[in-house]
């Protein structure tokens, strides 16, 4: 039984040690780069069309939000017909 487990030891730390690591490239000086350039933009819009879009659609659904708690409300509030 402890043979077993340790060949099973010996294997995965084989597998684990001689693996190769995959060498991501570092992205940060270059992100610091574009955030940090004087372009007239607020810090949330300088990340490209994607920040642009998710900030319409957040403003979006912000607005929306906000005109159905006016609009609900507003209907709470007045009495309703009696039939």
């Amino acid at each position: 039984m402890f043979r077993h487990l340790r060949t099973l030891q010996q294997v995965s730390r084989r597998t684990i040690s001689s693996s190769a690591r995959r060498q991501l490239e570092n992205k940060v000086p270059n992100k610091q780069k574009l955030f940090q350039e004087d372009n007239d933009l607020p810090v949330h819009l300088k990340g490209g069309l994607t920040d642009g879009l998710l900030y319409r659609l957040t403003m979006a659904l912000t607005i929306f939000g906000s005109g159905y708690v006016v609009y609900t409300l507003f209907d709470a509030a007045m009495p309703k017909k009696k039939d």
